[in-house]
């Protein structure tokens, strides 16, 4: 009997063990995804300052001067900082301004003299050498809007930028950087629609003496150290000759006693 309920007992655990409900093997458990590391963020833009550029090249101080006065200088930074086109801006050095009579930008309104300054520059980024191709394009539109043109020429790397009164060439390259540029010209660029007739030049400045008048004219000391120095000369000379009519006498008298002795 008790060997009939080992043999039921077990029977009845082999039944319940090759159930599926106790033979499924649970599922393992779901594996987290590996994620790649996050990129590194992009390094800020490096954002050139117009207005400490200007200050320590050139020297461009006449024309930093304007851009703030007129305002246009955020603009310029503006179009620097913030768009895809960048900015091309021709500087003219302070010698360039100071060739020009001074009443030229005096009598200019505000409003004409923020149209000149702005006709200083492309609303788009050029290297020199796409000025060649540029060339082709004449005639460039300025920032000061359409009517404010430049007609650009390249000639064997030489870059003149044409206005209506003026014909700068481009003498150096300050800065050329994607998207700013920064070329040096030496003149003022003067456009027609400021300017109705060619502007004055500053007049030349006078020459500079050949000599000092103390180098000229004797002074009045030198002129009488010079008149006692004559008569010195003078009075010498009388002396030596009084002495050398003597000797002729000496010698004489003496000659005629040798012979009458």
């Amino acid at each position: 009997m008790e060997l009939k309920a080992r043999i039921f007992t077990m029977a009845m655990l082999a039944i319940v063990f090759s159930s599926p409900a106790i033979a499924q093997k649970s599922p393992p458990a779901p594996v987290s995804p590996v994620l790649p590391p996050a990129p590194a963020p992009a390094p800020a833009p490096h954002h050139v300052d117009l207005a400490d550029l200007l200050s320590v090249a050139g020297p461009f101080h006449t024309f930093l001067e304007y851009l703030q006065k007129t305002n246009v200088l955020e603009t310029f930074q503006n179009q620097a900082n913030n768009t895809k086109e960048g900015i091309t801006i021709f500087v003219p050095k302070d010698s360039a301004f100071a060739a020009l009579k001074k009443t030229t930008f005096a009598n200019l309104t505000q409003d004409q003299l923020k149209s000149l300054i702005l006709y200083h520059a492309f609303p788009k980024y050029y290297s020199l050498a796409e000025f060649n191709k540029l060339s082709t394009l004449n005639p460039v539109t300025t920032f000061a809007g359409s009517q404010y043109t430049l007609n650009l020429t390249y000639n064997m790397g030489t870059i003149q930028v044409k206005s209506m009164w003026s014909n700068p060439k481009i003498s150096s390259s300050v800065y050329s950087t994607r998207p700013v540029a920064v070329y040096e010209v030496d003149k003022v660029l003067l456009p027609m629609q400021i300017f109705k007739s060619d502007p004055p030049l500053a007049p030349a400045p006078a020459p500079a003496p050949d000599a000092k008048a103390s180098d000229v004219a004797p002074s009045p000391t030198s002129g009488k150290a010079a008149s006692a120095k004559a008569k010195a000369d003078e009075k010498n000379s009388s002396y030596q000759m009084g002495i050398s009519i003597v000797n002729y006498l000496v010698l004489a008298v003496s000659g005629s006693l040798m012979l009458l002795w």
